[in-house]
């Protein structure tokens, strides 16, 4: 069974590809097309395409494989292929569809694991503008699921198969997109303290520390917390978090020394 393509080229996600998609529903499959046209050499077309860029047609051959030819010699590698072109051509959604019908129907393949990494790398894409520019906008009206669905595709990848090839990419992805969605809790969490709904900024603080305690938006989220007790006016419960702030971060930008300066609480500062 041939490889798809280095891994060189599979890892060509952090560059925007210009693909011109003009017309693209008028290239849809048409069956007629290709009545008569054996497998091998419908598959030998598509790869022919996929490594000329020329991802439209290699589409069209390799989803006729796979509508024709659904058992055929060909049909696990023209489904992998498929993700592939797709991807290409800037249709994560379909892309992510192929890789988990993929996973579902052939979890026992050698190459598994490149439809666990490509599913994430199409969330990633999906997902690449969702947390840009955070401060130029009200971050609590953002719709991050596809960065979560990145979040989750390949920490299933590294922990599935942790000696695959694509592991240590996905680890370091897993590493970015823990921060940038740490980050984004507490855009949500400083937009909570400014609307004066400190319970909710609390608990997202608490959600921060609880779910990315190896980021360093943790330590932020201890001083999210003890400005939303110091709007509930819970200076007890605020002392206890500070403390715990001094501890782990006495360099916090929300930090005099031992004292605590709110931000936008209207609260005298606190002093552990």
């Amino acid at each position: 069974m041939r490889v798809i393509t280095s891994p060189a080229a599979r890892l060509g996600a952090l560059v925007l590809v210009g693909v011109v998609l003009s017309g693209c529903a008028s290239n849809d499959v048409d069956e007629e097309r290709y009545d008569g046209v054996a497998e091998r050499e419908l598959y030998e077309q598509g790869r022919e395409a996929l490594e000329s860029g020329s991802y439209v047609t290699a589409k069209n051959r390799l989803e006729a494989i796979d509508t024709r030819f659904p058992f055929g010699d060909y049909a696990e590698q023209a489904q992998l292929e498929l993700i592939y072109a797709y991807y290409q051509m800037d249709d994560w959604e379909t892309a992510r569809a192929a890789a988990s019908r993929f996973i579902r129907l052939h979890p026992n393949h050698a190459q598994v694991d490149y439809a666990y990494y490509m599913r994430g790398l199409s969330a990633w894409q999906a997902g690449r503008f969702s947390l840009e520019s955070l401060k130029l906008i009200d971050i609590s009206e953002r719709d991050v699921g596809a960065t979560q669905d990145a979040y989750k595709d390949f920490t299933d990848l590294v922990t599935r198969f942790p000696n695959s090839q694509y592991a240590p990419d996905a680890q370091q992805r897993i590493v970015y997109l823990r921060n940038l969605l740490a980050q984004h809790e507490l855009h949500v969490a400083d937009f909570y303290l400014r609307k004066k709904a400190y319970l909710a900024a609390v608990q997202r603080g608490r959600w921060v520390i609880e779910n990315y305690p190896q980021t360093d938006a943790s330590r932020d989220a201890l001083a999210v917390m003890v400005e939303g007790y110091l709007g509930m006016e819970m200076r007890d419960r605020a002392s206890e978090v500070l403390r715990v702030l001094i501890d782990n971060d006495p360099d916090n930008d929300r930090l005099d020394g031992r004292r605590f300066d709110p931000k936008y609480v209207k609260a005298t500062p606190l002093s552990a």
